[in-house]
């Protein structure tokens, strides 16, 4: 099928229903270092590989995990200012939801308003899709949710009637692609190094809930290292986040993994992945004297 004519617009869809545009912005997130998040049983982790594009860059700045509200951090892969702007939107949400529902906006709400935002820029020919692909992170405190799952007075049953999933508290995480479909999930990856990460997430086995938090974040710095391990002649930083409820080490606050963890972390990735790079020559040895 040529492509002609149909990828100049976001409206238009090709005569086999393709979105070009959303297409083209897919191949930018495909470029950006990869992120990922994990679930754990007491909290979530995020992770990014940010690639070092020059020497003269300050260590330390430049971050590409930021804080949307107190309990919700947000992690993006693509065009970097794509990802600033829509990290500003989800602090608007968050401060409207507080402002009028005067509470702490779910991690789960905060995912459909930002889906649907992403996607109203897939709609119009006078603006284009968003070249990032974000994974959203959080923990919903019950104490801190509507009394009854609701603001005010309603029935307890029919339309209007209190909706008790509202108050599910505990550990959130969703990914929002450039098209604003949205999922949730226990592990996410996306960025050029995706397909590896989601390899190495799948085999923890997070759906049996298991996993703690300091040990989602030795696997998060461990998955990054391998999922770089592709382009080893880029330098890069690792920038991790971590969310816990009231009673873990972040008292129910999105803030960075403190730096000796971080670097512990770090040193652990290195080791296992020097260990695979021998067990990989010795098993090469092997076959060659076979």
């Amino acid at each position: 099928m040529v492509r002609t004519g149909y990828d100049l617009s976001n409206s238009v869809f090709s005569p086999d229903g393709r979105n070009f545009q959303v297409e083209y912005a897919t191949k930018a997130v495909e470029n950006g270092g990869t992120a990922i998040g994990i679930r754990c049983k007491d909290g979530v982790v995020l992770a990014v590989e940010k690639i070092i594009t020059s020497k003269l860059l300050k260590p330390g700045t430049n971050k590409r995990i930021a804080t949307v509200d107190k309990h919700v951090g947000v992690v993006s892969s693509g065009l970097v200012p794509d990802g600033r702007h829509f990290v500003s939107r989800a602090r608007d949400e968050a401060s409207s939801w507080r402002r009028f529902i005067k509470s702490p906006i779910p991690t789960s709400i905060i995912a459909s308003r930002l889906g649907s935002y992403v996607q109203m820029y897939t709609l119009y020919s006078s603006v284009r899709p968003f070249g990032v692909t974000t994974i959203i992170g959080g923990w919903d405190s019950e104490e801190e949710l509507p009394v009854d799952g609701q603001v005010g007075s309603g029935p307890k049953m029919g339309a209007g009637g209190k909706d008790e999933s509202l108050r599910s508290g505990g550990p959130g995480l969703y990914m929002i692609e450039p098209s604003g479909l949205y999922w949730g999930y226990y592990g996410a990856a996306t960025g050029k190094g995706r397909q590896v990460a989601k390899g190495e997430l799948e085999k923890l086995n997070l759906q049996n809930g298991t996993l703690s938090l300091l040990e989602g974040v030795k696997e998060a710095a461990r998955i990054i290292y391998v999922a770089h391990d592709d382009s080893k002649d880029k330098d890069f930083e690792l920038e991790m986040t971590w969310i816990s409820g009231k009673d873990g080490p972040t008292k129910g606050r999105h803030e960075e993994v403190p730096a000796k963890l971080r670097e512990e972390a770090e040193k652990a990735a290195k080791k296992a992945l020097e260990g695979e790079d021998e067990e990989d020559d010795s098993s090469k040895g092997d076959k060659m004297e076979e």
